[in-house]
C-alpha cells in the first residue's frame, strides 16, 4: 500500500513537472512572438478612426490615407465589388467605396486588417472568423452602450471594444503550433478561463493584451481595457470605458454566434439572470436595478439587429496578395 502511494505521488510530481516545462516553453514562445513577430500598429489606423467618426466625413482625406496602403486599398475595392453589395457597375474609386460602405463598416475594415496582420496564415480560417465576429459585435455593442449611458467618447468605446481581445491572438498562434486548438475556436483548450490560460501559457490574454498595448503606445485607457475587461472593478485609468467594454464583451461571450442560415429564426442564448445582474453591477456600480434591466433589454435588441451584418465578415476570408486577413 505504501509503495503504491509512493508510486502515485511520484507520477503526480512527474506530470506536474512535465506540465510546468510545457508552460515555460509556451510562455517563451509567446514572448518571442511579442518581441519579434508583432508589427507596429500602422499610424493610419487611429487617424482613419478619427476621420470616419466625424459627423462630416472628409472623403478626400479618407481616400488619401487608405491609398497609402496598397493592401488596404485592394481589400476595400474588392469588398465593394463583391456580391455583398450587388452593384450593377464596378467601383474603382476609394472615395466612392467609402460612401457605399458607410463609415462604420469602413472603420471595421481598417481595424480588422490591422489586428489580423501578424497572424497571417498561422491560424485556421475558423479561429480567425470566430475571433473577428466576437470583436466586431463587442465593438459595436460597446458603442451602443456608450450612447445609452451618454458616454461622450463613443468612437473610443467602439475601437476599444473591437481591440479588447487582441491579447488572445498570440495565444491562439501558440496553441495552433502545438495542434492544441482541435476545432475549439476562440476559447481553445483552456475553455475561456483566465486561470486555465495562465496554467496553460503562464500568462493570460489580458496580460498579453497589456504588453501589446504598451508596445504599440496606446493610450492608458486602452491598456486599461486590454488588461481589465474581465475585471472592470480593477480599472485604473477610465472605469467608464472599461465598464462599457466589459459589459459588451460579457454579453457577447454568453451568446451563441453561429452562421446565420436563411429561413431559420435567430434566438439568443439563455443566461443566468442573477449572474448577468452581478456582472453589470461590477461594470456600472451607479446604475440601479431598473436601469440595468433596461440596459440588458437594449443589448438583446441591438444584438439581434446586428446579427445579419455578420455576413459582412466574408471579406476576411478573401485572399489579398497571396495572404488572408
Amino acid at each position: 500500500m505504501q509503495v503504491h502511494e509512493q508510486t502515485r505521488t511520484s507520477a503526480h510530481i512527474f506530470v506536474d513537472n512535465v506540465s510546468l516545462e510545457r508552460q515555460k516553453r509556451r510562455k517563451a514562445r509567446l514572448m518571442s512572438i511579442l518581441t519579434e513577430g508583432l508589427p507596429t500598429l500602422p499610424t493610419y489606423v487611429l487617424e482613419l478612426n478619427t476621420l470616419l467618426s466625424s459627423s462630416s466625413v472628409d472623403l478626400k482625406r479618407v481616400g488619401k490615407v487608405i491609398r497609402n496602403d496598397p493592401s488596404l486599398s485592394a481589400q476595400v475595392l474588392r469588398l465593394c465589388n463583391s456580391a455583398l453589395f450587388s452593384l450593377r457597375r464596378r467601383v474603382l474609386s476609394i472615395e466612392e467605396a467609402a460612401i457605399l460602405m458607410g463609415s462604420e463598416r469602413m472603420r471595421t475594415l481598417v481595424l480588422t486588417c490591422s489586428i489580423m496582420e501578424f497572424t497571417g496564415k498561422q491560424l485556421p480560417r475558423g479561429e480567425v472568423q470566430t475571433f473577428w465576429t466576437h470583436s466586431f459585435m463587442s465593438g459595436t455593442l460597446s458603442e451602443r452602450i456608450a450612447r445609452w449611458i451618454e458616454y461622450t467618447e463613443r468612437e473610443q468605446a467602439y475601437l476599444g471594444g473591437l481591440l479588447h481581445d487582441i491579447g488572445a491572438l498570440p495565444l491562439l498562434v501558440v496553441a495552433k503550433e502545438e495542434n492544441a486548438l482541435k476545432g475549439e475556436t476562440k476559447s481553445g483548450p483552456w475553455g475561456g478561463s483566465l486561470e486555465a490560460e495562465k496554467d496553460f501559457f503562464g500568462m493570460s490574454h489580458c496580460e498579453v493584451g497589456r504588453w501589446i498595448g504598451q508596445s504599440w503606445n496606446f493610450f492608458p485607457s486602452f491598456i486599461d481595457v486590454f488588461e481589465n475587461h474581465h475585471s472592470p472593478e480593477r480599472s485604473k485609468s477610465d472605469p467608464h470605458l472599461v465598464g462599457i467594454i466589459a459589459a459588451a464583451d460579457h454579453f457577447c461571450e454568453y451568446q451563441s454566434i453561429n452562421p446565420i442560415k436563411e429561413g431559420e429564426p435567430v434566438e439568443l442564448a439563455e443566461t443566468d439572470p442573477s449572474f448577468e445582474e452581478e456582472f453589470l453591477t461590477r461594470c456600472f456600480p451607479r446604475l440601479n436595478a431598473e436601469d440595468r434591466s433596461e440596459l440588458t433589454e437594449m443589448l438583446e435588441t441591438e444584438y439581434l439587429h446586428l446579427l445579419p451584418m455578420l455576413e459582412f465578415n466574408a471579406f476576411a476570408e478573401q485572399p489579398v496578395g497571396g495572404r488572408k486577413v
